[in-house]
């Protein structure tokens, strides 16, 4: 059901197939000491989720970690360390999710694809990302 997908100790993704809908309850996918949690719940009619507020609390956020829900279409994520070296890339299909957390990546749409894109703010433009030049298509290893 998740894939996690690991480079010397760091976990730089989690993929969540599209049958994770199947089991009740609030199931998190992430732990709790990730700088993002994400998870499906799923409850029967008339169930009730008490009213709650969530406290104001200092976090300090020094990645930008992204959730990506495919719903239409296949992208491929190309992998990268934080040193821009191609590590390979994973294909995912409609109903998968990918939450994006440690290296780099890069996506090519293989099939039109929608998709919603969940990731810490503010963004700042000019401050979040470093562009590179992505691997050459010949050198793609799907794993």
């Amino acid at each position: 059901m998740i894939t996690r997908i690991q480079h010397k100790k760091k976990l730089f993704a989690l993929i969540v197939n599209s049958n994770y809908k199947k089991k009740r309850g609030v199931n998190f996918f992430s732990s709790n000491d990730l700088p993002q949690q994400f998870g499906y719940i799923y409850q029967k009619k008339n169930h009730v989720i008490q009213p709650h507020k969530h406290n104001k609390r200092a976090t300090k956020v020094f990645i930008t970690s992204e959730v990506l829900i495919i719903l239409k279409g296949i992208i491929r994520v190309d992998f990268y360390d934080l040193k821009q070296k191609y590590l390979f890339s994973k294909i995912l299909k409609k109903g998968q999710i990918i939450f994006l957390l440690h290296g780099a990546h890069g996506f090519k749409v293989i099939k039109e694809v929608q998709m919603i894109e969940v990731k810490q703010g503010p963004f700042k433009k000019n401050m979040d990302k470093i562009r590179f030049l992505p691997i050459s298509e010949d050198k793609i290893k799907i794993k």
